[in-house]
């Protein structure tokens, strides 16, 4: 059985209340490091994953020690969803936490305009949305797509890919990713 390194060490960091960039600050690396190993872009050497379990503080052993709990909660009001980034593109997750979780689901608000980055999104698994309102542009590799209202995409995440607003008006979406690695 092989352990999830990053989505482990995402739980102890939002258990713990601190942000990538906190917990970057306090173990000495970067924040992409971080961001890295938590999207299991990076596998971290022992004495890598030790300095940043240090900025928590939380020692290797209780770290590999942690047994996910299956969430028993099953419904969740409007209210209730988990902030995840917050500015011209807002993703709430169903959920506060993804660890020992298969699946994650978003809602996703792009304000007019709001690109997820020209640098392409990659990352293992599945992903795909539904668009309710607005109009998104889609990029994977080299297709380029504008969906609107109705309009839906799915792919493998491994494929480079990119999410812009595109028109006058902010653009929701309802996400889905599998493994969560968003």
């Amino acid at each position: 059985m092989s352990v999830d390194v990053g989505e482990r060490l995402r739980h102890v960091r939002t258990l713990h209340g601190l942000s990538q960039r906190n917990l970057a600050k306090r173990a000495g690396v970067t924040n992409s490091t971080i961001s890295l190993i938590e999207s299991n872009q990076m596998n971290p050497s022992v004495g890598a994953l030790k300095r940043i379990l240090d900025g928590v503080p939380i020692g290797l052993s209780e770290f590999f020690a942690l047994a996910p709990e299956r969430p028993r909660r099953v419904f969740y009001a409007a209210g209730e969803l988990t902030e995840i980034g917050k500015g011209a593109i807002s993703y709430r997750q169903v959920g506060d936490s993804l660890f020992g979780r298969a699946l994650q689901i978003l809602k996703e608000r792009y304000e007019p305009g709001a690109d997820t980055g020209r640098v392409p999104l990659a990352h293992d698994g599945e992903e795909g949305g539904i668009v309710l309102s607005g109009r998104l542009e889609v990029t994977v590799d080299d297709e380029r797509r504008i969906l609107g209202p109705g309009d839906a995409y799915y792919f493998e995440s491994r494929r480079p890919h990119r999410f812009r607003c595109v028109g006058g008006a902010p653009c929701e979406i309802i996400s889905a990713c599998t493994p969560p690695t968003f």
